[in-house]
């Protein structure tokens, strides 16, 4: 699992935007030939069950980063969030997140937030919906949902600040071809609701009827190392428990491994080895 990774290579801005269009007509393309049962009814009143619930502060002191960002970041969350909010996925569809909310352009009244790029940030228009997925990702994990894409980051470039998740429980998304993606494999429609509120981005997967079942996601192996390149990495590998109404454990089973390159020196006291710190 805790493979050697690579110094990252420092390509040019006219080799990221082509590889970036590249991608993106190429998603387009599946997109067009594909026969997935996509989500698109949308549907005011809530189903009956919140089957997991979850949010996450909108403004958070980073280091460097100006607040304006942030501020910027809950506008164009207000014009993502009516694209999602209520969205049901029927038995057999599959939520795609670029799908449903579209591209975030100027002409739609986005504007620059955050964006994460080669192991710094910038502002970029539409930044900072990848708060949005990070929630909707999180949240499916504790459904019968299954998430059938998610991209993880390749650079940790913020110290943990008051962590409630695992490291790596996120979902990064850049239009198009970044995307998330979670199919129902259920016999039962699922909904989304997804709002803002007193200075959260909150958000619910909400089910016809109670499953009696519970969910724990959890990290093993936690480590950072250093790599023969001189960088540190962190890397952790994500599982969830499958649980009865007692808090027996019916099934555990692993989700993803996370593997990313460290922006910032870590805290290592004197003699950590490169297990550095197993579990939180």
């Amino acid at each position: 699992m805790f493979q050697t990774v690579a110094k990252p290579k420092r390509r040019s801005a006219l080799r990221l935007a082509l590889g970036a269009w590249w991608y993106r007509m190429r998603r387009y393309g599946r997109w067009a030939a594909s026969s997935r049962a996509f989500a698109r009814t949308m549907r005011s009143e809530p189903l009956s069950y919140v089957a997991f619930e979850h949010r996450t502060p909108l403004y958070r002191k980073l280091k460097d980063v100006d607040m304006w960002l942030q501020h910027n970041k809950v506008v164009n969350l207000s014009l993502a969030l009516p694209r999602l909010n209520g969205i049901v996925v029927m038995p057999g569809e599959t939520f795609s997140y670029w799908r449903l909310i579209g591209k975030p352009t100027k002409r739609k009244g986005y504007v620059p937030g955050m964006v994460l790029s080669s192991g710094s940030f910038r502002a970029g228009i539409g930044g900072g919906l990848c708060q949005l997925s990070n929630l909707i990702y999180w949240m499916a994990l504790h459904t019968p949902l299954q998430v059938t894409e998610r991209h993880r980051h390749s650079y940790d470039v913020f110290p943990d600040v008051s962590r409630t998740q695992p490291f790596g429980s996120g979902a990064t998304c850049y239009y198009n071809y970044i995307d998330l993606q979670i199919r129902n494999p259920t016999s039962e429609p699922y909904q989304l609701k997804v709002w803002m509120e007193d200075g959260y981005l909150c958000g619910e997967w909400r089910s016809a009827s109670r499953r009696g079942v519970r969910y724990r996601v959890y990290e093993k192996e936690h480590r950072i190392r250093m790599e023969p390149w001189g960088g540190y990495t962190r890397s952790n590998s994500i599982w969830r428990q499958t649980m009865d109404e007692a808090g027996t454990v019916l099934h555990d089973e692993w989700i993803t491994d996370n593997h990313a390159i460290m922006m910032y020196e870590p805290m290592l006291t004197e003699g950590k080895t490169e297990a550095g710190t197993n579990g939180k």
